[in-house]
């Protein structure tokens, strides 16, 4: 049990930015327990106007999303994200971060859309 997050590619526009189908979604990258990137990623989830549960619901990941993100993981401004079997951000992701986003602009380069996932 825990905290499980994935970076996913569909090969066509979904129908809203949250929230939308996953089938024949393919992995490009893979998270385990690190709860400040599910904080942003919930943040962004409702800035685009998701209202459910942030569990087992996708939000799309944009260019500029994506900006937004390096900016915070660079500064260390991922927000403090706490829940049941979460785990912790301990600082050591940075790295691994930073792999993800340039694989996420690469995919989008490719005409892949790109969305966030997580299952706890």
């Amino acid at each position: 049990m825990g905290l499980d997050m994935y970076a996913m590619t569909i090969d066509h526009a979904p129908a809203g930015p949250v929230d939308f189908e996953t089938r024949d979604a393919a992995e490009l990258h893979y998270w385990r327990k690190h709860p400040n990137l599910h904080g942003w990623m919930q943040g962004l989830y409702g800035e685009k106007g998701g209202t459910q549960n942030f569990n087992c619901t996708p939000v799309l990941l944009t260019i500029e999303d994506l900006d937004r993100l390096e900016a915070d993981v660079r500064a260390g401004n991922l927000p403090p994200t706490s829940g049941f079997f979460f785990g912790e951000t301990d600082g050591s992701e940075t790295n691994d971060d930073l792999e993800f986003i340039a694989k996420a602009r690469g995919a989008i380069a490719d005409g892949k859309t790109v969305f966030y996932d997580s299952w706890w």
